[in-house]
C-alpha cells in the first residue's frame, strides 16, 4: 500500500524539491518496514528516472532536434501600424477602466490590457481571452499584457486561474476581478461619485429669489435696468418715485 502511494507521487511530482521529499520518505518508510528491500529499489530508479524528466535531460519522444517543444513556436506579435496601435492603447488607458487610486499602479500599456480585461469581465463575469488576444485589442505587445496580469494578481485586485492539458496546448487562463473597489467602479460605470470643484451657478437662481420674495417674477425691463425704484402710474401717465413726487408732476 505504502509503497504504491509513493509510486503515484513520485509519477505527479513536477519539481526536484518535492522529488528531494519523496526519497527521505522512501528510506525512512523502509527504516520502519513499510516497504522491503526490492520495493525501494524499484521506487529509488523510479524517482530517478523522473527527476531527470523534471529537470530536462530527457525530452518527450517527438520533438524534433533543436526545439524544445512539440508545439510549434510564438510568432512574434507586431501591429501592422505602430501610430494606430499607439494611439488605441492610450485611448484604453484614459477610458477609465480602473479607479485612479489603482491606475496609478499600471503603465499606459498595462491599463490598456486591463480595460480589455475588465470590459469582458463587465458582460460575462469573467475573462478568458488569450494573452495574444488581449494584447492586440490593447495594441500592445504579449510580454506588456502578461505583466499587467502578473502585476494586478500581486496586488490581489484579481485570480487567474489555469487550465493546463497534458500533452496538449493549455487553454487561456481565466481571469476574475476580486477587487471591491475596482468591481464598484465597474458598477457605477467607470464615473466618479462625486464631481471635483464648486458647483456651477445657475443664471437663473436670482430670477428664483425675486420671485420667492415678491410671489412675482421680475419683467424683462425691471432686469434690464436693475429694478429701478421708479415705476409709471398705470392710468395718468405719471412718473412717481418713492421719496417724492417725480417731474412733471402736479404739486
Amino acid at each position: 500500500m505504502f509503497a504504491d502511494q509513493m509510486s503515484a507521487a513520485i509519477t505527479e511530482a513536477r519539481t526536484l524539491t518535492r522529488l528531494d521529499d519523496l526519497s527521505r520518505a522512501i528510506w525512512q518508510g523502509l527504516n520502519a518496514s513499510a516497504v522491503t528491500d526490492e520495493q525501494a529499489q524499484s521506487l529509488a530508479e523510479l524517482l530517478h528516472a523522473r527527476r531527470s524528466i523534471v529537470r530536462g535531460d530527457i525530452k518527450p519522444v517527438g520533438i524534433p532536434p533543436g526545439r524544445r517543444s512539440i508545439f510549434p513556436p510564438r510568432r512574434p506579435q507586431r501591429p501592422p501600424l505602430r501610430p494606430v496601435a499607439i494611439a488605441r492603447r492610450r485611448h484604453l488607458a484614459a477610458s477609465g477602466g480602473l479607479p485612479p487610486s489603482l491606475a496609478c499602479k499600471f503603465t499606459v500599456g498595462e491599463l490598456a490590457a486591463l480595460r480589455i480585461v475588465s470590459d469582458e469581465i463587465r458582460q460575462g463575469g469573467r475573462c478568458d481571452r488569450s494573452l495574444a488576444e488581449i494584447a492586440a485589442r490593447a495594441g500592445i505587445r504579449r510580454t506588456t499584457a502578461q505583466n499587467a496580469m502578473r502585476v494586478a494578481a500581486a496586488l490581489g485586485l484579481i485570480t487567474i486561474q489555469e487550465r493546463r492539458r497534458q500533452g496538449q496546448k493549455n487553454l487561456p487562463n481565466v481571469v476574475r476581478i476580486v477587487s471591491r473597489e475596482w468591481l464598484q467602479w465597474l458598477k457605477r460605470g467607470g464615473q466618479r461619485s462625486k464631481p471635483i470643484g464648486f458647483k456651477k451657478a445657475d443664471p437663473t437662481d436670482k430670477e428664483v429669489r425675486e420671485k420667492g420674495r415678491s410671489g412675482i417674477p421680475p419683467s424683462a425691463s425691471d432686469r434690464q435696468h436693475g429694478h429701478e425704484s421708479h415705476s409709471e402710474h398705470p392710468k395718468k401717465g405719471i412718473r412717481l418715485s418713492r421719496g417724492g413726487f417725480g417731474e412733471g408732476s402736479a404739486r
